[in-house]
């Protein structure tokens, strides 16, 4: 019998796609013959992985997960949203989110954590790939963690605890943690999964995107032939309104409609240290089953 080296392991996941484990196991299966493995694997339907990575997958699940002053939250993307329902795949972005939670939000470091499955994440999600039968990607993770306080997470269309379509995490410093702190975060966290801001204050908002706004505001500006000095006039006003649609603490608090964020964060004794939303899918082009009908919408036929 040859001997299952790891070169002979590396070369059956190259030519199959199949996870590290699952190649190791083929090769003593088949007593080190790599073709016999193949057949192995392909009759346990574990090499079909590979033939799915190229196919969109848009759908999927965001998953949270918080633990004392940290919290993390992850998107796992797959082809429809049928796996949504899936238990093993709802139960992988679990314990993705639990392992981001530990290790931080690099995706290769949370690849190479383990389960407890005895697979690594890489691993199980290509067993996962060839059990459910489709495309799945481990697309993004974000961690945010306070000296002191609360990171709260809120999920929006919530499929299960910890599980829907758009996720947000809102780190707020305190002296220490209470409900009304954990209640304020998640009220937060509604209001961004609502307004889509773009940055936590002015001075995080990129450089490149005030002046993008301000050279459109100037030429519409212009275009009502007013003199230059009021045209500056008024570009400054419609800058202050852009800030207050795209800078969280400029924004109207969605709860009251009148008052601002910083406002109520300043009222409540905290400090709004971060925040991240995920989007299920969000900047994904989704693939067109129906072209024809495509074209019809985009014509208005």
């Amino acid at each position: 019998m040859a001997e299952v080296t790891a070169t002979l392991v590396k070369s059956l996941r190259e030519r199959t796609g199949a996870g590290m484990m699952d190649c190791k196991k083929a090769l003593h299966e088949a007593k080190g013959d790599i073709e016999a493995a193949v057949d192995w694997l392909r009759k346990k339907g574990l090499s079909a992985a590979a033939k799915k990575s190229g196919r969109v997958t848009a759908e999927g699940l965001v998953g949270v997960a918080s633990h004392g002053c940290s919290a993390s939250m992850v998107e796992v993307n797959a082809e429809t949203d049928f796996v949504a329902r899936n238990e093993a795949f709802q139960k992988f972005v679990d314990s993705v989110a639990r392992i981001a939670l530990k290790v931080g939000d690099d995706l290769e470091v949370i690849k190479k954590a383990s389960l407890e499955t005895g697979r690594s994440v890489a691993d199980e999600l290509t067993h996962l790939i060839a059990t459910i039968g489709e495309n799945i990607s481990l697309r993004r993770a974000r961690v945010l963690t306070v000296p002191s306080g609360v990171v709260a997470t809120y999920m929006h269309g919530a499929l299960c605890s910890g599980l829907g379509k758009i996720g947000v995490l809102v780190a707020l410093e305190a002296s220490s943690a209470s409900a009304a702190i954990e209640q304020l975060g998640r009220q937060i966290g509604m209001h961004i999964a609502a307004t889509r801001p773009s940055s936590l204050d002015i001075s995080s908002l990129n450089p490149a995107e005030i002046e993008r706004e301000r050279a459109i505001l100037v030429d519409q500006a212009r275009a009502s032939g007013k003199p230059e000095n009021i045209i500056e006039k008024m570009v400054e006003g419609r800058i202050r309104k852009f800030y207050e649609e795209v800078v969280l603490l400029e924004q109207v608090w969605v709860h009251d409609g009148e008052s601002r964020v910083k406002d109520i964060v300043q009222k409540a004794g905290v400090t709004l240290k971060g925040f991240e939303r995920f989007q299920l899918g969000e900047g994904i082009e989704k693939a067109v089953d129906n072209f024809a009908a495509e074209v019809s919408k985009v014509a208005g036929i």
